[in-house]
């Protein structure tokens, strides 16, 4: 048994912070007891780690990241700019930097292969449990369609786990769905709007309402929730009327305040992503830089119509890319953005756990849930800026495993 005891206690569910508080975890990786340090009993040969002065928090989550992505141009998004063990080997030392920069969980929404979950959940790497997509879904000319300007195709992935995921009409979308739940996939996720092309922008529309329509259903047939990339205009509504599970981006949603009703009635969760868009204003194409510019107001509304119309608004950076192991920067965002600092760290605790449907093992710290924790010193309700620096990450616990300690070396 280990206690973590003496700390300032946020939770995750959004509550009030609990003071002198203690946190017992068991042999098996679980939390066994939570409570303020004088109503726990602490057992014999019990480990004890006094954190004083420090705050404890779940391990936080990003509900949209891709590990395997190091840039933009064309040779790297082809998987062809470096030999494909090197580029094994820098995806695993990024899982690792993520995890002990204090996120014990990763929705990685495209071209991470199951391997990796393999080696994490196997001992052989350290990192972040990961909930995959393999393989994104797009028609011809979508997202996923990624043709060169000489018109040259994207070459066939030489890795059997990552499908294709190009796919039009509904038998053959449905038959991808099947393909990516083949090579293990935990969840679908699709483009159905593009961003920062000059033949597909962020209102332009991938797939149809008979395609997307199949394309949830047979996520759903097979117990797969589907996240869509859809940024506004006719794609967005598509998406939401076909019954995704969440929207990623969602920047002119508040355009359509029906849309937002109807999110919140089905439990539809928004990942605004304002990492990604902060990039892509400045370092973007023309195309992508002129659009991020454009939507970035109606972006910060859409955040707070969404909150106020129920929507359950979660963290997620779509960082990969261009910066790895600062996914906490999105957290900072959300509160520019309105989003009070207790909001936003349960956008990436509570509600972020719900979004991945693991809101039942992680997420919020309470009895029986698996003891995903983080000691941080100084306290995120006074500026959430703090947990990105790292050195104030204090100690990092995936299911009672600790892969950083910097409180007993000191």
């Amino acid at each position: 048994m280990l206690a973590l005891t003496n700390c300032k206690l946020i939770d995750g569910t959004g509550g009030p912070p609990l003071t002198a508080a203690t946190v017992l975890v068991n042999a098996q990786g679980r939390i066994e007891t939570v409570g303020r340090r004088e109503a726990v009993t602490l057992p014999p040969d019990c480990q004890v780690i006094d954190i004083t002065g420090q705050t404890l928090l779940p391990g936080l989550i990003d509900c949209h990241d891709h590990l395997t992505s190091f840039g933009y141009d064309l040779m790297g998004r082809w998987g062809r700019a470096e030999p494909r063990s090197t580029r094994a080997l820098r995806v695993a030392q990024v899982m690792d930097e993520t995890l002990l920069s204090g996120y014990t969980a990763i929705r990685d929404c495209g071209w991470l292969d199951i391997g990796y979950k393999q080696a994490v959940e196997q001992g052989l790497i350290s990192g972040p449990r990961l909930q995959l997509a393999t393989s994104p879904l797009s028609p011809i000319q979508g997202t996923q369609d990624r043709s060169s300007p000489s018109g040259h195709h994207q070459p066939a992935s030489p890795d059997p786990n990552l499908p294709r995921g190009i796919a039009d009409g509904v038998e053959n979308v449905r038959a991808m769905v099947r393909e990516v739940v083949r090579v293990g996939a935990d969840f679908i996720k699709f483009f159905n709007t593009g961003f920062g092309r000059e033949t597909q922008s962020g209102t332009t529309r991938s797939y149809t309402p008979e395609e997307a329509n199949a394309l949830v259903d047979e996520a759903h047939i097979h117990g797969k929730k589907v996240a869509c990339h859809a940024i506004g205009g006719p794609g967005l509504r598509t998406a939401v009327e076909a019954g995704v599970d969440s929207i990623e981006h969602g920047c002119l949603l508040g355009l359509e305040p029906d849309l937002l009703k109807m999110m919140a009635d089905r439990d539809i969760y928004l990942v605004p992503t304002f990492t990604v868009f902060t990039f892509h204003a400045v370092h973007g194409n023309p195309h992508a830089q002129a659009e991020a510019g454009e939507f970035r107001q109606q972006h910060i509304d859409t955040v707070q119509q969404a909150l106020s119309a129920g929507v359950k608004v979660v963290a997620g950076t779509d960082a990969g890319g261009w910066e790895h192991g600062n996914n906490a920067k999105e957290l900072e965002l959300l509160v520019e953005a309105g989003m009070t600092r207790m909001q936003a760290l349960v956008a990436a605790t509570g509600w972020a756990a719900g979004c991945l449907g693991m809101e039942d093992r992680i997420g919020t710290i309470e009895s029986g849930k698996l003891a995903d924790l983080i000691v941080v010193d100084g306290d995120p309700l006074a500026g959430v800026a703090l947990l990105q620096d790292k050195e104030r990450i204090r100690l990092v616990m995936k299911e009672g495993q600790v892969y950083l300690d910097r409180i007993s070396s000191g």
